[in-house]
Formats: C-alpha cells, structure tokens, sequence
C-alpha cells in the first residue's frame, strides 16, 4: 500500500484529513532487513533533508538520473541497476522491510549506481531535488485506490505529476504502470490535461512494457490469470 491518508490536527484540536503519498511504515523486519537497514544503510540510504541535493555529489558522479517512487521490496529496481550501472537510480520506499531487502539485494550484486530512501516522496521531490534534474521517474504499481470513494487518495493526480514536470529535465520521461484498467484511465486522463507532457504512444494510449521495466514475478502471475498490465510513458517537452 503506497497511499495512505495521515491525521493531522488544527489549532482547536479538528482532525484534518491530508493527502500524503506514503509514510514512513516500520513493519516487521526480518534478521537480514535489520542488518542491511544497520549496515548497508550508511553507505547507500540517504537521509531526507528539507534543502535541495547536489545528485552528482550523492552518486559521486554525472550521469542520468532515474528516481522511482515505490520499490516495494527493490526486487525489479536492483535488477534494472545491476543492468545499466552507467546510471544513476534514487529509490524512495516507506516499507522498512522493503528498504532492508532493496539494500540486501543491492550488496549481493555489488551495487555501486543505487541509493534509497524511506520517506514522503511528494516530499523528496518539494524540498530535495532540483528543477529540472531528472531524466526519468517511475511509478510501478501504485496502490489503486479501487474504490471510487477512495479515488482521490490515488498519487496521480495533478498537483503531484506538475511536480513530477518540474523535476523532469526537458527531454525527461515519466514511465507508469499500473494492473487496474480503471487507474490507467485515470493516469492518462490526468496526464492528458498537463501542458508540457507528451505521450510517447503512438496513438496517445499505452506503450507496450518497455525492456527498461523488469518482468516481475508478480505481473507474471498475473499474465497466466489474463491480467492486463498497462505502462504509459510522458516526456517533458518545452511548454
């Protein structure tokens, strides 16, 4: 569950109800999650802050830049790494144990282009990444919401892919992918009204799965059950 809803209070003591994309979420961890979260964590999480990063200086290079938002547990986001290590990848992930595996798997294939963080990513990308500094952002299989009463808890919405925009570098992609026909419709109708956005389909629709995006175990088990799977793709042209 990528979307949750967070109590906030006012001044007189009202519950407030405020839209967050994630929070962070402990969960239970297993020995080794508790020993990459103690161990690996120093060398390849990164600690949110409420200023913008230098991205080169947090990879220690220039390179392109991939942020996805919701690894889950960083199977396909380590697989993608370990396939194009002259990248750079940002993963954020609020799911303790997600976070632990994600950095367990990355030390196991020796992962030098990976960091991760476990915070708000609306947040992240408010306060810590620059304008105009991303070449690619990823959202795989965001909690859908299914329920119509819950549709506006869903991440894609405007205000959040107008952010995503800004983060972009002209040229940048914004690749999605969702197993809810409804949640595809929706993401391509929010994404059809924001100026400086193009779809990279051929017919303003859906992309097929890009080799960039791994095969999950998951969509595979969804693939023998005739479970649909779509992927849209954005790029950021000059508005």
């Amino acid at each position: 569950m990528n979307d949750v809803v967070s109590p906030e209070f006012d001044e007189n003591g009202r519950l407030l109800r405020r839209i967050r994309s994630f929070v962070r979420r402990q969960g239970r961890l297993t020995k080794g999650q508790q020993y990459a979260l103690d161990h690996i964590w120093p060398v390849m999480g990164v600690e949110f802050q409420p200023e913008p990063i230098a991205i080169e200086q947090v990879f220690g290079r220039e390179a392109v830049t991939v942020l996805e938002i919701g690894f889950g547990m960083g199977a396909s986001l380590v697989q993608t790494a370990s396939e194009n290590p002259q990248q750079n990848f940002l993963g954020i992930e609020v799911h303790s144990p997600g976070v632990g595996a994600c950095l367990a798997s990355a030390q196991e294939v020796d992962l030098k282009n990976l960091r991760v963080m476990c915070h708000d990513a609306v947040e992240v990308l408010e306060k810590m990444i620059p304008d105009n500094s991303l070449d690619r952002v990823q959202l795989f299989f965001p909690d859908p919401w299914h329920k119509a009463r819950h549709h506006k808890r869903r991440i894609v919405q405007v205000p959040f892919v107008s952010l995503v925009l800004r983060k972009l570098k002209v040229g940048g992609v914004f690749h999605m992918a969702t197993d809810w026909e409804n949640y595809a419709e929706h993401m391509l109708m929010v994404m059809g009204g924001i100026d400086g956005y193009r779809n990279i389909s051929d017919d303003n629709t859906y992309v097929p799965r890009p080799e960039s995006r791994p095969l999950t175990k998951f969509e595979l088990r969804g693939q023998r059950l005739g479970h649909g799977v779509w992927d849209l793709m954005f790029e950021r042209i000059e508005a």
